[in-house]
């Protein structure tokens, strides 16, 4: 028995939204901006998304993947006090994760996902909550949401919303300054 394994062996995998990832790549590649990513609900999903584009390379440092509570201390800085206050499901938990993983990465610009996938609640939170960041040089900016849907739409959800915010965030930076 072959011990390689399909990926139909490996259960469903959720499709990536390639054109924000795209986008995202594109904006840094031009910008000269380089990405690190810290997730915890989506799993890895944010950097799988970047690094199915191809030359991810280019701009992307790495990414963290800190589900465990105590790693987001450990590995992105998260602080204790703020962790042990609110729990990991928190928008200055995303604030964090987001600056954390830009200054331990080296990149110019950290993303970071946390929040509860399903299918019940955590700590007192619902399914569906998230909290995306992106931090740069300029600001962080933080989102929360509430969505809708299973496990695997809420991952693939709070995937497309911190792609779309760091859009977002990269569109503005690079504008003229009109003032």
């Amino acid at each position: 028995m072959s011990t390689a394994a399909r990926a139909t062996d490996l259960g469903p995998v959720p499709s990536a939204p390639a054109p924000a990832a795209a986008e995202l790549l594109e904006l840094a590649r031009r910008s000269g901006t380089t990405i690190g990513v810290a997730e915890s609900l989506t799993g890895g999903l944010v950097t799988a998304a970047l690094v199915a584009v191809p030359g991810a390379s280019d701009v992307l440092r790495g990414g963290v993947t800190a589900y465990a509570t105590d790693l987001k201390t450990e590995l992105l800085g998260v602080d204790r006090a703020l962790l042990a206050e609110h729990g990991p499901v928190h928008p200055d938990v995303a604030r964090a994760m987001a600056e954390g993983v830009a200054l331990r990465t080296g990149a110019l610009a950290g993303l970071a996902t946390t929040g509860v996938a399903g299918p019940g609640p955590q700590d007192g939170h619902p399914a569906g909550t998230v909290h995306v960041a992106v931090s740069t040089a300029a600001r962080t900016v933080v989102r929360s949401l509430r969505l809708d849907g299973g496990r695997d739409d809420v991952r693939l959800g709070a995937v497309r919303a911190v792609l779309a915010l760091a859009v977002e965030e990269l569109r503005e930076q690079s504008a003229p300054d009109d003032r």
